[in-house]
């Protein structure tokens, strides 16, 4: 062994003893007479001491020839340090050193191995390996590690067993785009990888085994953001024999047992459970942050009829109550106008009613509405001398959106979206289908395989619009950990539902046939639910970013600069799979 011990393990009560340690040359401080060195391995840093007159010349020698990440191996005492930093567990000790070996030497990092580096995204995950060797980085991958085992722990416990599926699978036609995949055995044909392990997993249940799960990468050729990756991690579970209460129950259990292990952390109480329909007409989001209040309320029916054509042509007026800011200073207001205005957010504009703590309203629509009217509006609001209403109108849907994210902003503005207050929340009850205007056909709005409410059966025909889905979210601070349904195991229903969504006999026979020939042998009723594991681990970290959560990510093109991928194949390659690559010129 190259060491005795680690840099993270020496205290006092090691004092005396003859140590060797290994690692990476994190700082080194030359004082002339005294030499000191920041050693770094994967457990903490450990200060090493020469000085002239007590050590031997040549191991200062040796010393100054270091550089910032050589690779070294020291000997030498464990002696108490006269100055202590009680910031790091070894920060009462130092090693005074009499014997230092290069095993490796370092040029000079492109950025600096400290927690607050110098180095900017893009060049971090250019040389990613230098960036893990960050604590940061290093406590985000223990993080993860810890999530995995306890939830592993979990779920083992819960008789539930782990159960590998395949990654060259087949391509379907709903959801996001797939990762293909070409066959050389069989020219002309594909694979395609695992957006999820939706239908494997369907037939463990007919297969019998009725409690799987597996810690597992799905692929996503999707657009990119802070919460998506091309290729992620899902805790991926089903349950045969089971109702809906019984998979929030259970994964209710282990959300629970994770914050208990993880963050030190107890709900005693259920999660709140919320419908996807009020979830949108209180958050216009099927993901709220319940972390803080300000809920929508509507003001239609009042605000029209005043000859304010904003409001009278409008589908819908709606609001937000912000508390304690009716002192917003006009730059503010004018701040937040232009932020609605944002194209992402879509609005046309913003109107503002001051309940002023005098107990005197003022709006931006004075114009047209008197102070009778504004303080209806306010009393609709439940509002208070000293709050600021913020209103949005035009189109249900969009206008919904847009003040989901006006009600975010001022959450965060007023500090009400702390990272570690946890909210968790159900929403259920999801829309079964959802309509798509330009093809004019309806599309799952989770996956093919999702049950309809019982209850609601019987519309799927003639009210495809309002049959709601057996289907559930879990949400936290505004977040969706993870997603289910209870399933169809009936082959006709399953047959109903792929006519809805346009299929025909022969195409859902080409692309699902082995799943509806399997619920001919006996497939029990089952369910299940994915967590976005990354996000799961980023949530707990605190982090907005799931890249922070994976060893080596991909940049917001799907690129991986550090080994330059996606890249070109060689035409033997090509040849070998019977393919060939043609451009198409960018579209105009």
């Amino acid at each position: 062994m190259f060491r005795t011990h680690t840099c993270g393990e020496l205290n006092l009560q090691s004092a005396g003893q003859e140590v060797t340690l290994s690692g990476w040359v994190q700082r080194i401080r030359d004082k002339g007479g005294l030499i000191w060195i920041d050693l770094r391995d994967r457990y903490g840093i450990t200060q090493l001491m020469m000085e002239e007159g007590t050590s031997n010349p040549a191991v200062i020698a040796k010393a100054k020839e270091l550089g910032r990440e050589f690779v070294i191996q020291a000997k030498g005492l464990v002696i108490e340090r006269i100055s202590k930093n009680l910031k790091i567990p070894t920060g009462e000790i130092e090693i005074k050193v009499v014997e230092i070996k290069i095993l490796n030497k370092s040029i000079l990092p492109p950025f600096t191995i400290e927690d607050n580096t110098d180095g900017g995204e893009e060049l971090r995950m250019k040389y990613r390996y230098l960036d893990l060797r960050r604590t940061p980085v290093r406590r985000n991958l223990e993080l993860r590690h810890r999530m995995a085992i306890e939830t592993r722990n979990y779920l083992d416990k819960q008789n539930f067993i782990e159960i590998e599926t395949p990654v060259l699978i087949k391509s379907t036609p709903e959801g996001a785009r797939d990762f293909v995949v070409p066959s050389r055995m069989n020219p002309g044909e594909f694979y395609a990888l695992p957006q999820s392990p939706q239908t494997f997993k369907q037939l463990l249940m007919v297969a019998g085994y009725d409690r799987y799960y597996q810690i597992v990468k799905c692929f996503r050729d999707e657009d990119l953001r802070a919460d998506r990756q091309p290729e992620f991690t899902q805790i991926d579970c089903e349950m045969a024999f089971v109702e809906q209460n019984d998979i929030l129950e259970t994964f209710e259990g282990l959300t629970k047992y994770l914050f208990s292990t993880i963050k030190g952390m107890n709900f005693p109480e259920p999660f709140p459970r919320m419908t996807y329909a009020d979830a949108m007409k209180f958050y216009g989001s099927d993901k709220p942050d319940i972390r803080f209040g300000m809920k929508f309320v509507e003001l239609t029916e009042i605000a029209k009829g005043k000859n304010f054509k904003v409001f009278d042509d409008a589908e819908i007026v709606v609001g937000i109550c912000v508390p304690a800011c009716a002192d917003y200073t006009r730059k503010q207001l004018d701040e937040l106008t232009e932020f609605v205005k944002k194209p992402q957010i879509g609005s046309k504009g913003l109107v503002y009613v001051k309940f002023n703590f005098d107990g005197t309203i003022k709006s931006s629509v004075d114009k047209f509405f008197d102070e009778a009217d504004l303080k209806n509006w306010a009393s609709k609001f439940d509002a208070k001398p000293g709050d600021l209403m913020l209103i949005l109108s035009g189109n249900e849907t969009p206008t919904l959106k847009a003040l989901n994210e006006v009600r975010l902003e001022m959450g965060k503005r007023l500090g009400l979206r702390n990272p570690d207050t946890f909210a968790p929340l159900w929403v259920v009850d999801f829309p079964l289908l959802e309509w798509d205007e330009e093809t004019k056909r309806f599309y799952a709005m989770h996956h093919p395989f999702t049950s309809p409410k019982p209850e609601d059966i019987g519309q799927l025909e003639t009210n495809p619009g309002l049959v709601r889905a057996n289907a559930y979210d879990l949400v936290i601070n505004g977040v969706e950990i993870g997603g289910g349904s209870i399933r169809i195991f009936n082959k006709e229903l399953q047959k109903r539902m792929f006519t809805i969504l346009g299929f025909t006999d022969e195409l859902a026979q080409a692309q699902f046939g082995f799943l509806m020939n399997a619920f001919e042998f006996g497939a029990p009723p089952h369910g299940g639910i994915a967590f976005g594991f990354d996000r799961f681990c980023a949530l707990f970290g605190g982090s907005d970013s799931i890249r922070d959560y994976i060893a080596f990510p991909k940049n917001n093109s799907g690129r991986d600069v550090m080994i330059d991928s996606p890249a070109t194949i060689s035409d033997e390659q090509l040849k070998e799979l019977n393919l060939k690559i043609t451009f198409e010129p960018p579209k105009k």
